[in-house]
């Protein structure tokens, strides 16, 4: 049998968002039909759900940071470039049904690039990170999104924009810069959150966000391809082995 999840990451209720002006939606209470679907499923037949989440962005914006604070919940002032690609699995509980995020941490570093975009495909969400003390790196936001959504279908893949070192901005240099991710936002259609992984700033609650967003869209997919389908067939896993299988052979190659 499976751990429970930590009490931290039990979700009962869909976690508010950043800013209503650039949020995927303001409601705050899940779909009913994702919460009849967990009430009425059986213990059974309930499976591990998992979901891919690809983290891209410039080199040294904070990709690496973001995710090692959540899940290790500490900050490394030691900056080591990912290579390739980096993985991390972390356990939810959403409306009592276990979950799972798959946190693709890929490199920002221009000759890992390739390698990095073999792994974009089948997300059911994009994180596209940059720096919120150096706005040259939400100029660039845009180009790494386009990268990601040429392996995923645009209208089934989440769009998260995130910006990092919030401690490190001005007030000034913030107010400026969260302007114009904002208005990038709003033409992307991704949810902006602004976060600081030194102090953990908004880091939790992010998280959480995607985690309980990821699960209701993949419920809601699963209800409309098969209304007949019981609760228990909906709620299943939807990791890709294969993904694993491709990190572990190109981390045994890696010099």
């Amino acid at each position: 049998m499976l751990p429970p999840a930590k009490n931290d990451r039990i979700i009962t209720h869909l976690p508010k968002c950043f800013s209503p002006r650039a949020a995927l939606h303001t409601k705050d209470v899940f779909h009913p039909d994702v919460k009849a679907a967990c009430r009425d499923h059986r213990e059974d037949a309930v499976s591990f759900n998992v979901a891919k989440v690809i983290v891209v962005g410039d080199v040294s914006v904070g990709k690496t940071c973001l995710v090692s604070r959540f899940c290790r919940g500490a900050f490394d002032r030691n900056y080591k470039a990912t290579i390739g690609v980096d993985f991390q699995m972390e356990r939810f509980e959403v409306l009592g049904v276990p979950f799972s995020l798959q946190l693709w941490d890929t490199a920002g570093q221009e000759r890992f690039k390739c390698i990095a975009s073999t792994y974009y495909r089948g997300a059911q969400a994009i994180i596209v990170v940059f720096d919120l003390s150096r706005a040259s790196s939400l100029v660039h936001a845009r180009q790494w999104l386009e990268d990601a959504m040429r392996e995923n279908d645009p209208s089934s893949v989440l769009l998260f924009l995130v910006g990092t070192k919030k401690d490190l901005s001005s007030p000034e240099l913030l107010a400026d810069v969260e302007q114009e991710a904002i208005r990038l936002s709003e033409e992307i259609r991704a949810e902006y959150w602004a976060v600081s992984a030194k102090s953990g700033d908004g880091i939790t609650d992010f998280f959480l966000r995607v985690a309980s967003l990821t699960f209701e869209a993949n419920v809601l997919s699963e209800l409309e391809k098969g209304s007949s389908r019981s609760a228990g067939d909906i709620i299943k896993i939807t990791s890709s082995k294969e993904d694993k299988r491709r990190l572990a052979r190109r981390k045994s190659n890696c010099c």
